[in-house]
């Protein structure tokens, strides 16, 4: 990814996903993990911290597809 000035190429860890983050609110830098919320990178995460929360959202999609 890439981080030009106060945007940061961010890669959302599900299919591919990928986006353009303001991250003037956190010191992040290459390889960060970020809470994202409109946009705003808005909490820097652990590696572990991260891991769980892309597997919450994993269930999360998961659950929702079963109930279409």
């Amino acid at each position: 990814m890439a981080i030009n000035g106060e945007l940061a190429s961010v890669d959302y860890g599900q299919d591919g996903i990928r986006n353009n983050v303001n991250i003037s609110l956190v010191k992040a830098s290459l390889g960060s993990y970020v809470l994202v919320q409109s946009g705003f990178a808005v909490k820097l995460l652990s590696k572990k911290e991260a891991a769980e929360s892309l597997e919450l959202w994993k269930m999360i999609r998961e659950l929702d597809s079963e109930e279409v």
